[in-house]
């Protein structure tokens, strides 16, 4: 089943193609410097497969809002 997700912060669409215990455990197995930012981790799980980023302009806010919200 394909999920189609928005991150808490940054709002980056991506859908999900590993369960969550493979996501969490790809992402405690990362190096710290692979850690940096949310951005990064999102890259070294999109690389890895476990996730796709949708590069389709749309992005949520942290309320989950498509396009963000009058606070951002």
């Amino acid at each position: 089943m394909i999920v189609s997700l928005y991150s808490k912060h940054g709002g980056v669409h991506f859908v999900k193609k590993a369960s969550a215990q493979e996501i969490n455990r790809f992402v405690a197995d990362l190096p710290a410097a692979k850690k940096d930012s949310l951005f990064e981790v999102l890259g070294e799980l999109d690389k890895a497969g476990l996730i796709s980023i949708v590069n389709d302009g749309q992005f949520a806010d942290g309320e989950g809002r498509l396009e963000g919200s009058d606070k951002c």
